[in-house]
Formats: structure tokens, C-alpha cells, sequence
């Protein structure tokens, strides 16, 4: 099973947090980083998100020292484990709270077992990640992983020391420091007994164990603070957890032809645009629509069209569709998979269902991965909290 252990975080000594974290660099458009800049020159994705030429990430690097040089950011005395508490409303109604802890997660080769993907993953030819890591020498924001070992969320009901706490969108962001080493050492134990899934962050883990690779090679022998990286985790539990679906985009092929696939497998019914409603009733009636620039179309699966299938919409969607060539991308949000339609960005799209945390789980356990774009857990862990330095 994966170690998890406490680091001497450095976190910012004085600012006020919400002028100086950010949301995680994949989800920022050119906009929301103008705005972030523009918030704090000491905004976290001053380093996070570097811009400029190639120089941009040794630029990264120098404001990232001269930070910790003027006392901007201060590293804890000792190692710790941070307690990171989310507490919303989520988009049915249910009001909810993620309780989890950052550490250092153990980087394991591919396939080795113990800290797992639970979803393939789209290749991403970008190596922005690594060149940052390479910079900064740093882990600038954490992989999300959710832990298959029962009790996690019982050992972080107790409070720690308050190191501060930040409300954005409806979201109340908490984190506290936790010092005791009875309490560390618990909290790693606990984790150590079963694997960690990992939830969000996947790019990120696998940028993480091409640097390990590299450091040992430099050295010859252990990579030190680079064979972990830092990490949330938390307890795979239903009621913490809010997963969203990603719908499906289609493009370069026709509108016919994709509805004539479609209908190989699935039973098509003339209806409505859909609205924020529709997202319930496709759970509660279990159906996915196809939106097409004029039209829309519920699809009920025909009995026995999917037989020996895994019941996972982007399952269904890939064995459906397996023989037409098409360009595929993703975007989360009903009204965006729409609107995506309606620019004519996408001939179609297909809107699905979330996975269940009890899929999440089962198809973890039996060792098996799920479609790409499979889940979007919301919300969004802030950067900027505390860094993690790697050497």
C-alpha cells in the first residue's frame, strides 16, 4: 500500500488567502488569470500559471524564491499534515462536506498497484507541468485521491490548528494544521491499509513519476522528496462526495449518420431542449439525450444492446459508436454541451449521467478503468494553500 507522510509545508505568512489562492491551473481560462494577477502580485498564479516565452518557467522559479526570501510565504518548523475541509451545497440541493488531508502520496510505477487511476486517460502531448516541476522544484497543487481504507473521516473530525479559511462560490474552503505525531502517525497508518483511487489530477501523477525517474537518474539512487508528491486525500464515501458527469461533444462527421449509429443501440424519442431538470429526470428515468443543432432526442438503451457492456453511459456511448469515425471531446455543463451545439463547435452532443460512487468503487476494486472524461468531482481544490518543496 502507498505511503503518506507529513512535509514541512510553506504556506503564506501574511496575505489575505482569498486575493492570493486560485482555482487549479487546467481549469483557468486567459481571462481568469489576467483577473488573478490582477487581484495580488502575490496571487499564486504568478508561479502557478507562468506567462511569457520559454524563459517563463525559470521566471516562476525566481518569484517563487524571492517570495520565500521576503517572507511572503514561510515554511511550517516541521513536518504536518494539513486537514482540508470543503463545505457546500452541491447541484441538487444536498448540502455536503469533504473532509481530507494533504500529504506526500507515494509515486508507484504504472501498474504497480496502490495508488490506482480509475479512469483512462486522454494523452496530453503539453510538458508544461513537468518544466514547472523541473523550475520550481516544487509541487505547486495537489493530485486528488480518495482512499479505499475505512475510517479516514472519523481521524479528521477534530479540528486542527486554523491556518485559514476562504469562501468562494457558495464554497467555504477550511484548512488546519495538524502537528501532533500521534495523530500523524494514525492518519498515515489508516491510509496505508488500502489503496488510494486516484479521483482528480491523473496528468499530474503521472508528471510526478516521470520527475521521480529523472532525480534518480541524477543522483543514482533515491529521488528524495521527488518519490512522493503531494496530495488530498480522502475517504471514497457517498455522502462527502459530489460527482458531476462530463458530457459528449461530436464533430467531423453528420448529423445522420451519427443518429442512424445511435439508433443501432438505442431507442429515440423526439423532446425538448434540455434544462437543468432534464439532468434529474435522466437519472430518475434513465435516459441520456442527444442534442442536435434543431432537435433533441431522448435515448433509452434497446434490450440487449449492451450485453457483456459495463453499465456506464461512456461505456455505451464508445460500444455504439465504435465503427464511425468521429472527433470526441468533452465539456462539463449542460448549458456549455449546448451551447457547443448551437456555435456549431459540435455537429452533436450527448448528454450522460454521473457514476455513482458505489461504480467508483466496484470498478476499483475489481481492477478495471472507465471511459475517459468519466467523472468531474466538484468542487475544485484551491492551489495555493500550501506548496510542497521537493528539494
Amino acid at each position: 500500500m502507498p505511503a503518506f507522510t507529513p512535509f514541512p509545508a510553506i504556506r503564506y505568512a501574511d496575505d489575505d488567502l482569498a486575493d492570493v489562492i486560485a482555482p487549479p491551473y487546467d481549469v483557468l481560462s486567459d481571462a481568469d488569470v489576467d483577473r488573478l494577477t490582477a487581484r495580488s502580485e502575490h496571487n499564486i498564479v504568478r508561479v502557478d500559471v507562468p506567462r511569457g516565452g520559454a524563459d517563463r518557467y525559470a521566471t516562476a522559479a525566481t518569484v517563487l524564491t524571492s517570495w520565500l526570501a521576503k517572507g511572503v510565504l514561510v515554511a511550517d518548523a516541521g513536518p504536518s499534515f494539513t486537514i482540508y475541509r470543503m463545505r457546500f451545497i452541491d447541484a441538487t440541493g444536498v448540502r455536503r462536506e469533504i473532509a481530507g488531508v494533504i500529504g506526500a502520496l507515494e509515486v508507484v510505477d504504472e501498474g504497480a498497484g496502490g495508488v490506482l487511476p480509475h479512469e483512462r486517460t486522454t494523452p496530453k502531448a503539453s510538458t508544461d507541468r513537468l518544466d514547472l516541476t523541473r523550475a520550481t522544484r516544487a509541487n505547486l497543487s495537489p493530485v486528488w485521491g480518495l482512499s479505499l481504507a475505512r475510517g479516514l473521516t472519523d481521524l479528521l473530525r477534530e479540528p486542527g490548528e486554523p491556518v485559514g479559511e476562504v469562501v468562494e462560490d457558495g464554497v467555504t474552503h477550511t484548512v488546519q494544521r495538524i502537528v501532533d505525531p500521534d495523530r500523524i502517525a494514525a492518519i498515515s497508518d489508516r491510509l496505508a491499509g488500502d489503496d488510494v483511487l486516484i479521483a482528480d489530477g491523473h496528468h499530474r501523477y503521472a508528471i510526478a513519476r516521470t520527475y521521480r525517474d529523472e532525480v534518480r537518474a541524477a543522483t543514482g539512487g533515491s529521488a528524495g522528496p521527488a518519490e512522493q508528491t503531494m496530495a488530498f486525500v480522502n475517504e471514497l464515501v457517498a455522502d462527502q462526495l459530489s460527482v458531476e458527469a462530463i458530457h459528449r461533444l461530436y464533430a467531423d462527421v453528420s448529423p445522420t449518420d451519427l443518429r442512424t449509429a445511435l439508433e443501432r443501440s438505442f431507442e429515440l424519442t423526439a423532446m425538448e431542449r434540455p434544462t437543468d431538470a432534464t439532468l434529474a429526470a435522466m437519472v430518475n428515468e434513465g435516459f441520456l439525450v442527444l442534442v442536435e443543432a434543431g432537435s433533441c432526442w431522448q435515448l433509452r438503451v434497446r434490450p440487449g444492446a449492451f450485453t457483456g457492456v459495463r453499465a456506464l453511459d461512456g461505456a455505451w456511448l464508445e460500444t455504439a459508436l465504435a465503427d464511425l469515425p468521429v472527433t470526441l471531446t468533452y465539456q462539463h455543463g449542460r448549458a456549455e454541451a449546448v451551447a457547443a451545439v448551437d456555435s456549431g463547435a459540435a455537429v452533436a452532443a450527448v448528454l450522460i449521467r454521473p457514476v455513482s460512487v458505489a461504480e467508483i468503487e466496484r470498478t476499483a476494486r475489481e481492477g478495471l478503468l472507465m471511459p475517459p472524461k468519466s467523472t468531474f468531482f466538484t468542487p475544485k481544490l484551491k492551489t495555493g494553500f500550501l506548496i510542497r518543496p521537493l528539494g
